[in-house]
């Protein structure tokens, strides 16, 4: 006789009549499966949260390493950050000072003239004054050829201090007289601010123009 025939020979409603090795067997299979409905409910919960305190711990070890290493390299940034505002002060330095603003505009309006070019106006305007450097507008109104403006560009390059010379608003039309241009617009040219300068004391005085 199989095992299946002695399972079905089986009275399940009368347990106490079974033979001994069926009674051990239920036993165990009732014990495996109480095991495995607790490692279900109750060891599968608590595994997820060693794994994900797991992944916590690698995730923060990483971070430590990270700001670890940063700090460890943190005298080496603060250097270098010297060294690139050293560098920086240096360029701003190569612009004109407050004292040569005034000869820089007169090099500026007689590199136009040099070039060829009709000043019908050229007026600085109200200095605004930024953390680091000073912006100076300049309204023009200047009547030319397309080869004079590209030599008065020549000669602004060529000062001896550095020129910044950005345009904005600025238009280029054709004039009257035939090969000549008219631009209009407005320029805009920087200093560096010096030391002990303040921005209240410059737009005061900006303002008061």
């Amino acid at each position: 006789m199989s095992f299946v025939d002695d399972l079905r020979d089986l009275d399940f409603q009368n347990l106490h009549a079974w033979p001994p090795a069926a009674k051990v067997g239920a036993v165990v299979i009732v014990c495996a499966l109480i095991i495995g409905l607790g490692a279900w409910f109750l060891v599968k919960p608590v595994y997820e949260d060693v794994q994900r305190a797991q992944r916590q711990e690698m995730d923060l070890r990483s971070t430590f390493e990270t700001k670890q290493k940063k700090a460890a390299n943190l005298d080496k940034y603060k250097q270098q950050l010297e060294e690139m505002k050293e560098i920086y002060g240096a360029m701003l330095r190569q612009l004109p000072s407050k004292t040569e603003m005034p000869d820089l505009l007169v090099d500026i309006s007689q590199a136009a003239l040099g070039a060829g070019i009709e000043n019908d106006l050229f007026q600085p305007g109200n200095e605004t004054v930024k953390e680091f450097y000073a912006e100076l507008p300049i309204r023009l109104r200047m009547l030319g050829g397309y080869h004079n403006f590209g030599k008065f560009i020549s000669d602004v390059a060529s000062l001896p201090r550095i020129v910044i010379l950005t345009m904005h608003d600025i238009s280029l039309k054709p004039a009257k007289e035939p090969g000549q241009l008219v631009l209009e617009g407005t320029a805009k040219t920087y200093r560096y601010v010096e030391e002990g300068e303040t921005v209240f004391d410059k737009n005061n005085q900006g303002g008061g123009k």
